[in-house]
């Protein structure tokens, strides 16, 4: 029987278990046979519960399914110490111990259900909001459990005591039942609809469990408690209840985060944080305590000094995880700095911070007197040819992919040394690193062809439309006989100038500037080394414009 399926005849089933097991009560006689009712009730309603609460996780996704997941592990531990009493009591034939390590599993399974309504589950994370840190309820969990061993187990192995062992997890079990209560009741001011009505259904039966649950404590600890009792009917009872909160907990949904969650994870972080705070204050108070044994005294500094050294180790973890996490963050955002955002290629931002290294290195290479073909840089300015025109007939969307591709096919024909950057609007610049200047004109040949020869498919039809660049090339160092003769913005403004010149020709077409060599009708660029600047120029026509 599916609990999905069948979420009203699943609580219905465990009613009539709770119903059976009163009938039971009234009409059998103490001994093994109500045992046997009693005992294997209980178990098959916690296991009830568990199943109930897991089908909800595996049919959820996200937070929700980790809170379903942690309620059925806390079940599974319930149901794990069940088990021990029936062991004892249908199959050893003898009274379960007093002081059992059994009792153990019930303590612990509070920490898995805590941590799951401290999820939030409600709640559906948005893009920007924070991850609820593992690291902050492992150390909430590691102190949960050191409140057990230190004053529960050092009763039981340290210093026996009965008495002191059963009021402190008589103390020890209500806190929990206050602390999940409350924070049940601390988010169900900000759900709504069906959530509002499941936390307050989750609520009444964590209550009820944790009354039925002390006052059987008690029954046992004053020596009236038998198996079958109407104390049993009570615990089996908050059993049932669970089992109807799980099965009206389906197909419920978390509503999107309105609030920022950093707050939130902040507030946790916190809270791990006075955990870890307290410790010193319970090793100091044990150790003032003159009523307290010796031995139950030097056993809970041992263990706060060890558990200290736990969370010292995990706090160390969370450390450098939020460094490597801030290290990633930076670097994704610097990331970013760099680059442009329609196109995905680098931007003058990018440049700016690598030109130095790469003039630095051509100069070296100069300097060192390195391969000629491998030690020069060239700077190509490439700009559409009436792109103006895209965006007045096809409009700014489409103008938006002609640019896309445009970086794609530049980018298919340089090399992988070489960077490609979006100079602005329509421009991209092309730095050709570890080059040889006398194959200067490769490059620009290429990429005239690459943008001329294949139509660009813009619009919802794929309209076939064809366009030309303009290239405009200088090297660097400009003199072969003195590098440092021109800087490499200097040099960036001649294939400025080239490209200027390229588009009062006609377009189509790239041009290099090279250092004038004795020509006859050498042409000088004004304003650049400070005084006019005689230059030769290599021009190259583009392929011929298909109609």
């Amino acid at each position: 029987m599916n609990p999905r399926k069948h979420p009203k005849l699943w609580f219905g089933t465990a009613a009539g278990m709770v119903g059976l097991l009163a009938v039971a009560s009234a009409l059998l006689p103490r001994g093994f046979a109500l045992d046997a009712v009693s005992d294997i009730q209980g178990a098959l309603l916690m296991l009830m519960a568990c199943i109930a609460f897991a089908a909800n996780g595996r049919a959820s996704t996200g937070r929700l399914r980790w809170f379903w997941l942690l309620q059925a592990s806390g079940w599974a531990l319930w149901l794990a110490d069940q088990l021990v009493w029936v062991t004892y009591d249908l199959i050893l034939r003898r009274p379960m111990p007093s002081m059992s390590a059994a009792d153990g599993l019930l303590f612990l399974a509070g920490a898995p259900m805590v941590a799951g309504v401290l999820l939030r589950p409600h709640l559906q994370p948005g893009e920007r909001s924070v991850r609820l840190g593992v690291l902050d309820f492992s150390l909430l969990s590691l102190w949960w459990l050191y409140l057990y061993v230190s004053f529960v187990v050092c009763w039981q192995v340290v210093s026996p005591s009965e008495a002191a062992y059963n009021r402190n997890f008589d103390l020890l079990s209500g806190a929990f039942t206050i602390l999940y209560a409350s924070l049940v009741l601390l988010f169900m001011p900000g759900s709504s609809g069906r959530w509002k009505k499941f936390y307050a259904c989750l609520c009444a039966a964590v209550l009820f469990n944790g009354i039925s649950f002390y006052a059987l404590n008690r029954a046992l600890e004053n020596n009236t408690y038998f198996t079958g009792s109407w104390y049993d009917i009570s615990y089996s009872g908050s059993f049932a209840l669970f089992v109807g909160v799980a099965a009206y907990g389906q197909g419920l949904l978390p509503r999107p985060e309105r609030t920022s969650e950093a707050s939130y994870g902040a507030w946790i972080a916190n809270l791990a944080m006075m955990a870890v705070l307290s410790l010193p204050l319970i090793a100091f108070y044990a150790l003032l305590d003159t009523h307290l044994p010796q031995a139950a005294s030097h056993f809970r500094v041992l263990v706060a000094l060890a558990t200290m050294f736990l969370m010292a180790f995990l706090l160390f973890l969370q450390h450098y995880r939020l460094n490597r996490d801030l290290r990633r963050a930076n670097g994704i955002l610097r990331e970013a700095s760099l680059t442009d955002h329609l196109t995905g290629l680098r931007n003058r931002r990018y440049f700016s911070a690598t030109i130095e290294r790469d003039v630095s290195q051509a100069l070296r290479s100069h300097a060192d007197h390195h391969d000629s073909h491998t030690r020069d840089l060239v700077f190509y300015l490439i700009d559409i040819d009436n792109f103006k025109d895209v965006n007045d007939r096809y409009g700014h969307d489409v103008g938006d992919q002609v640019l896309i591709e445009m970086s794609r096919r530049l980018s298919s024909s340089i090399r992988h040394s070489d960077v490609l950057v979006r100079w602005g609007g329509e421009e991209f610049l092309v730095v050709s690193r570890y080059t040889d200047r006398n194959e200067a004109e490769l490059l620009a040949s290429r990429t005239l062809a690459s943008v001329a020869d294949t139509p660009f498919l813009v619009g919802p039809s794929k309209d076939r439309l064809y366009r030309t660049c303009s290239i405009g090339w200088a090297t660097f160092p400009w003199f072969l006989t003195d590098p440092r003769a021109l800087t490499y913005e200097e040099v960036l403004t001649l294939a400025d100038r080239a490209l200027n010149q390229a588009k009062r020709q006609g377009k189509n077409r790239a041009i290099g500037m090279l250092p004038a060599v004795g020509h006859a009708n050498p042409t000088t660029v004004e304003g650049v080394h400070s005084r006019g600047l005689e230059v030769d120029v290599l021009a190259i026509p583009g392929p011929q414009l298909r109609s």
